[in-house]
């Protein structure tokens, strides 16, 4: 019977979390499709595009950070409120704004809210699940991304075009509210409670536990892979729409492409979760990222719909799979006193690449750069991911301290 218990409320905590990642999906899809529509709407150049996705991330390595830390101090389950309602509040505002600069600047409280919320939502559930299920679990979590992301799809094809995207913002911002509510009720993690107890160090002397000498090799090989991945990830899917159009087809018609190609995340991750446990972690890294690599070399030399469709697909496929161990990998790596610090610290790094990719391809562009040639980069980066991983450790069926 406790066993029944104790599943019930795992089911819980991964529905509740993931409902914030699924928003979370949402929004970074939706802001994919929107752009394509505010590039029409405002007049705005490459560059202009470019900086609407990196001062996104910019919000979100920022978040991490600071909201990693925080994590460590006064709770996972405090946190992941407040990033949440920081990130619903900018969202249903930016509905109403008509200039590019007031857009931007909720664009960065958006993204604190979604950065810190995502690294301190796979350490609570990691925190709570058993290592014979940990990695699964996380992975489950993660596939709720790709459910935001297929929701974004459908709503940017149906509603972006008939109603516009101020709706289509709004529509994204109340459902947030609602997980709110449901994560009033959420335990924190035993782990932090147990921690609690004991005195617990001050932020900064946390970001020095991580640079120590027994953690070294670990933080190191996470810092070059989440930026690796994030740089990746955001430089090629937040121009997917874009990159369609630019390929010769029609707002509608590359909305619709690009719903189809989202609908392979969920495999990835599905498949990523039965491997992790059965497999191990940096396995299904190297798999996942060298699979993301080769379809995002094909993806941008491909001219034929077919190869353009086929190769999306994969590039989904792959990437978000990868997503899915990094993220039940990154936690595994730190004792409870700073797994917070240390997550929110590679996620910060990862975002630094976020920047970085969308403003890459709104200057390689505007300079007239084949889209062959800007993938070809992204291959190269996340090859470069795929290394680290070789020399990480091994976490599956890891206690957590």
């Amino acid at each position: 019977m406790g066993n029944d218990a104790k599943t019930i409320s795992q089911r819980k905590l991964l529905g509740v979390a993931g409902l914030g990642w699924m928003f979370d999906a949402l929004d970074v899809g939706m802001l994919s499709f929107i752009i394509v529509a505010l590039k029409q709407e405002w007049s705005l150049t490459s560059e202009q595009v470019g900086w609407i996705g990196s001062i996104n991330s910019i919000g979100m390595a920022v978040g991490a950070v600071f909201f990693g830390m925080m994590a460590d101090r006064i709770g996972r389950k405090n946190v992941f409120i407040i990033t949440l309602l920081l990130f619903s509040i900018a969202s249903g505002l930016s509905a109403a704004v008509s200039t590019l600069s007031m857009f931007l600047i909720l664009r960065f409280l958006i993204g604190m809210g979604l950065g810190g919320e995502l690294p301190v939502a796979s350490t609570l559930v990691s925190e709570s699940v058993e290592a014979s299920k940990r990695g699964r679990v996380v992975v489950l979590l993660e596939s709720f991304w790709a459910v935001g992301w297929i929701l974004a799809a459908l709503i940017s094809f149906f509603i972006i075009p008939a109603y516009g995207w101020r709706v289509a913002l709004l529509l994204s911002a109340v459902p947030a509210l609602y997980a709110l509510y449901l994560r009033l009720n959420l335990p924190d993690s035993p782990k932090y409670t147990e921690l609690e107890k004991k005195r617990r160090p001050s932020a900064f002397s946390n970001v020095k536990v991580v640079w120590k000498r027994e953690y070294l090799r670990q933080t190191i090989v996470l810092w070059i892979l989440w930026f690796c991945v994030v740089f990746s990830y955001y430089g090629m899917f937040l121009w997917l729409p874009s990159v369609m159009v630019l390929k010769g087809f029609s707002m509608i018609q590359s909305f619709e492409y690009v719903l189809i190609m989202t609908l392979a995340q969920l495999p990835g991750y599905f498949s990523a979760a039965w491997l992790i446990e059965k497999v191990g972690r940096k396995f299904v890294l190297i798999t996942y990222l060298i699979g993301t690599a080769i379809s995002a070399y094909f993806f941008g030399s491909a001219n034929e719909l077919a190869l353009l469709i086929a190769s999306g697909m994969l590039l989904s496929f792959f990437n978000l799979g990868a997503w899915g161990a990094l993220y039940a990998y990154t936690p595994e790596q730190y004792p409870t006193a700073v797994r917070g610090t240390g997550t929110g610290l590679a996620a910060g790094i990862g975002r630094v690449g976020g920047v970085l990719g969308p403003l890459l391809v709104g200057y390689l562009v505007a300079s007239s750069t084949p889209i062959s040639t800007i993938f070809t980069i992204f291959t190269i980066a996340i090859l470069v991911g795929a290394i680290a991983v070789a020399f990480g450790k091994e976490t599956k069926n890891t206690v957590l301290r």
